[in-house]
């Protein structure tokens, strides 16, 4: 209705009533939402005039402003910064928003979880690793005494090693050698000080080998 009274009025910068139409009233019919009434002569026609230049509108002549430059000539345009000021008053919060406080809440969340995750992890106890290994320890001849040869092999104790279950294999030529199984923890015992061990017993043992070694 402002806008109809601007045009009955003859206040608007436009080119209303002229001869031929120009951008300036392609901003004011657009804003329009429709036509005026009918008490409003010169508005309506006016507002007829430019409707049927529809299809002509992109080519006529002049540059196509925002709404808020036309008006009356001695009156400030004041549609812009009534808009910024608009803007500025939404983006006052003065409050805090709910997203700003969701995302607090959801990184003390966080931080806690990883607080909790840190502890557990600290309380629960190192993987260690293990191996099983195969023992191979063979006799200088068939008259060495296996079962005092295998009482030196188990007499030898370390932290992290465990014996295990022992047999005799024969070789050949009446002559057996020991085959013995045990766990070792890799960091604490490993297979070269098994072999300086087991074959410092030289009046038994000839030689020592690994005949298997697996990761548990």
């Amino acid at each position: 209705m402002f806008l109809h009274l601007l045009m009955e009025r003859n206040l608007c910068k436009t080119q209303v009533f002229r001869y031929v139409p120009s951008q300036a009233d392609v901003a004011v019919f657009e804003a329009v939402s429709g036509p005026p009434p009918a008490d409003l002569c010169h508005a309506l026609r006016w507002y007829n005039h430019i409707k049927s230049y529809e299809k002509e509108k992109a080519s006529l002549p002049g540059i196509k402003k925002a709404l808020g430059r036309y008006g009356p000539a001695d009156v400030e345009d004041t549609t812009g910064s009534g808009a910024t000021d608009s803007k500025d008053d939404d983006d006052i919060d003065l409050f805090g928003s709910d997203d700003e406080e969701e995302s607090e809440e959801a990184k003390r969340l966080r931080e806690e979880r990883l607080a909790q995750y840190e502890s557990k992890k600290a309380k629960k106890p190192a993987l260690v690793a293990k191996s099983s290994i195969l023992l191979d320890v063979k006799p200088w001849d068939d008259e060495t005494d296996m079962v005092k040869l295998e009482e030196c092999v188990r007499s030898i104790q370390a932290d992290g090693l465990v014996w295990g279950s022992s047999k005799l294999v024969p070789v050949g030529y009446g002559i057996k050698k020991l085959q013995i199984q045990c766990v070792v923890e890799d960091d604490k015992v490993g297979t070269d000080m098994l072999e300086e061990q087991i074959t410092a017993f030289e009046d038994y043992v000839q030689s020592m080998d690994v005949a298997a070694f697996n990761k548990i």
